[in-house]
């Protein structure tokens, strides 16, 4: 699995005109089911994204997590990001996971961050969402969590 997480002031996503979710300052994540990837790889890749230290401490350091902070999370699903983009001019999705299992995973994602966070907004899986955000630093990071082979 895949988390592409940006430290944010505020994000929020829209979805027919409507918010489906939004957060001030936390994390923004961008997250994306691969093919072979399991609850396990969810589960993971959630552990590192709540302990990843990306937030500064009273010293100015990256030393605090979203945890920490108790900033927001705003999870949202993209697919895009398991595009291979090694060849030609237009990406080829097949490291994706099927849109079944993807929609099962980012589902299962977010009920086990909801469990185990405070705040927690999401995008909708296959929508078309418009997602704003103001990222602070910028500060953005790729988080990416494989099945053992």
């Amino acid at each position: 699995m895949i988390g592409l997480l940006q430290r944010v002031t505020s994000a929020k996503v829209v979805v027919d005109g409507e918010t489906t979710g939004a957060i001030d300052g936390g994390l923004m994540v961008l997250v994306c089911a691969e093919k072979g990837d399991t609850e396990k790889e969810a589960d993971q890749l959630l552990a590192k994204l709540l302990s990843y230290r990306v937030f500064s401490d009273d010293a100015g350091k990256m030393n605090k997590s979203v945890t920490d902070v108790a900033g927001g999370l705003l999870l949202v699903p993209q697919f895009t990001l398991a595009a291979d983009t090694n060849s030609g001019t237009r990406p080829s999705f097949s490291p994706a996971a099927a849109p079944a299992d993807g929609k099962r995973l980012f589902e299962y994602f977010v009920a086990q961050a909801r469990a185990k966070h405070a705040v927690v907004g999401t995008g909708v899986f296959g929508a078309d969402m418009k997602v704003s955000l103001t990222n602070d630093g910028p500060v953005t990071f790729w988080l990416q969590v494989s099945p053992k082979t």
